[in-house]
């Protein structure tokens, strides 16, 4: 396996496994259009994120995109793991794993970088056990959010 950031030429892979992660994990139906170009827009402006991939014998089988949140309290950026897919017949497998392993070396090479957090559905059990194997804690915070295309 190799990880490697993601290049304009994956959109089309990264936008079916959002598709498909979004399905799986919270039953959601995304607008295709609508991701597409979100996902083209963090090729078009780097301050959005950056993604990228895990291929496997040149067929990608993983994604993650990261995001970026300023923190006063630490003077530094922290980096937000979201849009995590591995394909289904590579799951259980280290791919994530991996990942992590990877984004975390880069984070402490970079004295800019804090740290790494991500959110989870709290249905999603089985992506919990493995962030905890991880290292990672959910004990500090709880998410809230509002959506104005959720509002009733």
């Amino acid at each position: 396996m190799i990880i490697r950031k993601a290049q304009k030429k994956d959109i089309e892979t990264i936008v079916a496994f959002q598709l498909q992660m979004a399905q799986e994990t919270e039953s959601l139906l995304l607008d295709a259009a609508i991701l597409q170009q979100g996902v083209a827009a963090v090729f078009d402006d780097i301050t959005k994120g950056q993604y990228y991939v895990v291929e496997n014998q040149d067929i990608i089988i993983a994604s993650v995109l990261i995001t970026y949140e300023w923190s006063d309290w630490r003077n530094a950026v922290v980096w937000w793991i979201q849009s995590v897919y591995v394909l289904s017949e590579f799951r259980q497998k280290g791919v994530f794993s991996f990942m992590y392993h990877f984004l975390q070396s880069l984070v402490q090479q970079n004295e800019t970088i804090a740290g790494l957090r991500l959110y989870v559905d709290h249905r999603n059990v089985n992506a919990q056990k493995v962030y905890q194997k991880m290292g990672m804690n959910g004990d500090h915070y709880q998410f809230f959010e509002w959506m104005k295309d959720e509002e009733n």
